[in-house]
């Protein structure tokens, strides 16, 4: 690590996005390329980042490590050429960014062999996985068998992009919903899921006993939070799921800097930040910690 990065404080940003300089440079024939992609960023937040761009966003903001995944390409062609560029920031930057392979689990076997690939290159775990764009369904075997079955016997986390099922529509928002984490969960209990944008809701069923069980392997991180939900949050997710937060920004959607003061200010118990902030995205993403 640098100097700079030793100097910061020990906080983990567990959803960022990276992409290759060239992609950035061309984003306009990716917009043509991959109509899901074309969907979410031709918008004014469609923005893109380097694993530069994002070191220098991690200074600023005083964060010591994110976990990078790319986007939900439908070629596969796209995933391969995602997970070389991550391979290669991962090997660049050290821990300061563990990076997550991109896969299209529409095409069953291809991305179980393209798993398997990434993460015998060293990324740290599968995500974040996009149904809606390729246009998969996380509750068909024969479509997500093959590649959950990679992550287990890897003891890799997958990411996924989960929605609430209420509230205001926005590009992207998708169908995953909470019922269809837990099938997926009660399939594959040895799997480690962690839940995007507070999992759609999910942590709060988790009051229901049986729910619980299904769930005990099932994490939920904060990206974009600030667009969606109230700061209270933070304290409502403790009571119903206590250490299951990773926090997270999604960042380029929204910048990071700020963001780790602001959920420090949530009202958390202090175990419970250390918790959200580092502790508990390390331990999912173990993996891929180069010691």
């Amino acid at each position: 690590m640098s100097e700079e990065a030793d100097s910061l404080v020990a906080i983990v940003d567990a959803h960022v996005h990276i992409y290759p300089p060239d992609w950035v440079a061309h984003k306009p024939a990716l917009l043509e390329r991959d109509r899901y992609f074309g969907l979410l960023f031709r918008g004014p937040r469609g923005h893109m980042a380097t694993a530069e761009d994002l070191i220098a966003s991690m200074d600023a903001a005083g964060i010591s490590t994110s976990v990078a995944a790319g986007f939900g390409w439908d070629d596969p062609g796209l995933c391969r050429e995602q997970n070389d560029y991550m391979v290669e920031a991962c090997r660049r930057y050290g821990d300061r960014i563990l990076g997550l392979a991109t896969l299209n689990p529409s095409r069953p076997r291809e991305a179980a062999r393209e798993a398997e690939r990434a993460l015998a290159l060293g990324l740290a775990g599968i995500g974040e996985l996009m149904p809606d764009g390729p246009g998969y369904s996380l509750t068909s075997p024969d479509t997500m068998d093959p590649v959950i079955g990679v992550a287990v016997e890897a003891r890799s986390p997958v990411l996924l992009h989960v929605s609430e099922p209420v509230g205001h529509s926005y590009p992207g928002k998708g169908t995953v919903s909470p019922a269809q984490i837990i099938a997926l969960a009660e399939r594959h209990p040895g799997l480690t899921l962690v839940c995007a944008h507070w999992g759609g809701g999910l942590p709060f069923y988790e009051l229901m006993p049986e729910v619980k069980r299904a769930l005990k392997r099932v994490y939920y991180d904060t990206a974009a939070w600030p667009l969606l939900y109230r700061d209270e949050v933070f304290r409502a997710v403790h009571e119903a799921a206590p250490g299951k937060t990773l926090f997270a920004t999604d960042y380029p959607l929204i910048g990071q800097a700020g963001l780790p003061e602001r959920m420090m200010a949530a009202g958390l118990p202090e175990a419970a930040q250390a918790q959200a902030l580092r502790e508990t995205a390390m331990s999912v993403y173990s993996r891929g910690v180069r010691q």
